[in-house]
């Protein structure tokens, strides 16, 4: 397979926070004095969750909501009802996902 790389499709999901929060989870606030800094962040910030695959031919975007988890049945209905009908429209002959 000479143009195996282009065969290669990559997929994940993401969770933007509409309030303007990053979730910095590795970032660490280092002093010799306690600097009594607090971060405060709501429980449950409004998001929105973007599906996307990457491959050769382009990119794929699907919004999926405000408020909205992918779980099992909500990925097996991005991909029957939105990514299989995208690839279909590409022409693509095969492809490892």
């Amino acid at each position: 397979m000479v143009d195996f790389h282009k065969r290669i499709l990559c997929s994940d999901e993401v969770h933007f926070w509409l309030n303007a929060y990053v979730n910095k989870q590795n970032c660490r606030i280092w002093s010799e004095a306690n600097p009594q800094v607090y971060v405060e962040t709501p429980l449950q910030p409004e998001t929105l969750t973007v599906w996307c695959a990457l491959w050769a031919g382009g990119i794929l975007l699907q919004n999926e909501g405000h408020n909205v988890a992918v779980n099992g049945d909500r990925y097996r209905a991005i991909i029957t009802n939105f990514f299989i009908p995208e690839l279909n429209n590409h022409d693509v002959q095969e492809l490892w996902f």
